[in-house]
């Protein structure tokens, strides 16, 4: 018992020292670094909590889903509409007249943020109804047609998104210490969602429908609140991501977008939290160092073109390297601790305690 308790005090010094340790990089960062690497470094924030949502729906639940691009779409549009003024509104929508009840519709940053992936996660409800009575590859089908009609939405309903022009000059209100901080909450929330008794029955769902059901566990009804949560992450990953660029437009949520964090999940480990934030740093980065294989390159008398979209091309068959050789992903479904750095000692039971055939050996020896 009193290991156990040390064991508890030991992990909590050390997750605090863990966030002070993040803390002081988030002070450090912004009078140190470009404008291009905080904005790496925010995208790994903002793409963990996207990927975190999606792991929840696909690696935690065992719903394939392709339509999470349609939520980030929801979040980003219905946060940048909240935060932008009724002046660049009316500036902005030239092809058709801004809907009248949209026009002096404003709030705070952060009330939009809560806005936003509460708007996802009805949408989310609302297509998992019907939706999830689906399974397997008929349920990516469908939730890719959602995004699809979504974005083709967005692009036809110009009084109330601008249509095809988008919006530009949205408030940079995500910074890192937005970006880090929902990052911090999503994964608390997390963490202990799967560590008590819901994060159970999502397990036991995705192993085993059938036997999940039979212990009276109601199966649709825990798939479509599992759902509706990753759809909220969705929408906040969206919505941070539009203030973070400060312009959107149909064209960015695309289905491209949920590939991205598809591979997020699956190199990670399927089912895994810490898996999704490792995930996360490695695709963001690798995805902005492949870019040099798009500029052209002169070494001495050789000069090699650029090649536009050469990058996903090396990043597709390092993702297919990664199926074929470690399908799992990185972590697994096993999740970072720091009991790694501390293996438990095994006391030894004196001779009289042993089995016999031990005490034999002993007494051989």
């Amino acid at each position: 018992m009193n290991e156990d308790m040390n064991r508890k005090t030991r992990n909590f010094i050390l997750n605090c020292l863990a966030l002070a340790a993040l803390v002081a990089f988030l002070l450090w960062a912004p009078g140190n670094l470009d404008r291009y690497k905080l904005r790496i470094i925010n995208l790994i924030a903002i793409n963990a909590i996207l990927g975190l949502s999606l792991n929840l729906i696909y690696g935690m639940t065992g719903m394939f889903s392709l339509g999470h691009a349609g939520f980030m779409a929801i979040g980003a549009y219905v946060s940048s509409l909240l935060i932008l003024t009724a002046e660049q509104k009316t500036s902005m929508w030239i092809l058709e007249p801004i809907a009248p009840w949209l026009l002096n519709l404003h709030a705070p940053f952060l009330v939009s943020l809560i806005a936003a992936g509460l708007a996802a996660a009805f949408f989310g409800w609302l297509i998992a109804l019907p939706v999830l009575r689906l399974g397997g590859d008929y349920l990516g089908i469908a939730t890719l047609g959602f995004a699809e009609i979504l974005r083709i939405l967005i692009v036809n309903l110009t009084p109330l998104t601008n249509g095809s022009l988008g919006l530009k000059g949205i408030p940079a209100h995500t910074d890192i210490w937005m970006s880090y901080g929902c990052l911090v909450a999503v994964l608390i929330f997390m963490i202990r969602l799967m560590n008590g008794n819901f994060g159970n029955v999502l397990r036991a769902v995705r192993d085993d429908e059938i036997a999940a059901r039979t212990m009276g566990i109601d199966t649709f009804r825990t798939r479509v609140l599992a759902f509706t949560i990753g759809s909220f992450g969705g929408g906040l990953g969206g919505a941070l991501m539009g203030n973070l660029i400060t312009a959107i437009d149909p064209k960015m949520f695309m289905i491209a977008q949920t590939y991205s964090l598809l591979m997020i999940v699956v190199v990670g480990g399927l089912g895994s939290i810490t898996g999704s934030v490792i995930g996360s740093v490695l695709i963001t980065t690798m995805l902005e160092w492949l870019r040099i294989v798009e500029d052209p390159i002169t070494i001495g008398s050789l000069h090699i073109p650029g090649i536009p979209g050469m990058r996903m091309v090396i990043f597709s068959m390092l993702l297919i390297a990664v199926i074929i050789f470690r399908r799992e992903g990185i972590m697994g479904t096993r999740e970072f601790s720091w009991d790694w750095f501390f293996p438990k000692k095994t006391k030894q039971r004196p001779i009289s305690e042993r089995p016999v055939s031990d005490t034999k050996g002993a007494d051989a020896g």
